[in-house]
């Protein structure tokens, strides 16, 4: 087997070196967006593990309301809800205030929404919707169908 000449190859020195440096900008770390997301504006009230606050604040573990209504949870965090809601068979009537970024004071973005719904919907004993991960396209539909985008 024959090799390239040496004077061949002084090209591929130099490609290879900018490529391995732009290699990781091409990947994004969204793998924990959900979580953060979760800590930054939901636990506080919620629960570091989604256990809810007594009879005050409704648990996110394990709850039934968020296997139920899963075409709402993206409205839900957009624009927040007022109004009666039973959770795992106790009442709640609080309000709870639409979630946005606290940098900029804009809503959270579709792929944030489903981010966060992903997580939310993977831990706990929760568990995602027959159609399994949501995805950024069907967030971006339930927002559309709630008159929010």
């Amino acid at each position: 087997m024959a090799f390239p000449a040496p004077s061949a190859l002084r090209w591929l020195a130099p490609v290879l070196a900018v490529s391995l440096t732009l290699l990781p900008g091409c990947f994004t770390n969204k793998q924990h967006q959900g979580e953060r997301l979760y800590v930054q504006h939901c636990a506080s009230c919620h629960g570091e593990q989604g256990e809810g606050l007594g009879h005050l604040i409704p648990p996110l573990a394990g709850s039934d309301y968020l296997a139920q209504h899963p075409g709402q949870l993206a409205c839900i965090i957009r624009q927040g809800l007022r109004g009666p809601i039973v959770v795992n068979g106790v009442s709640y009537n609080q309000v709870m205030l639409g979630v946005q970024d606290t940098a900029t004071h804009r809503h959270l973005s579709p792929a944030q929404i489903t981010n966060l719904l992903n997580y939310i919907e993977s831990h706990w004993g929760n568990r995602a919707g027959p159609a399994g991960s949501r995805t950024i396209a069907g967030t971006d539909a339930e927002l559309r169908a709630c008159g929010e985008r």
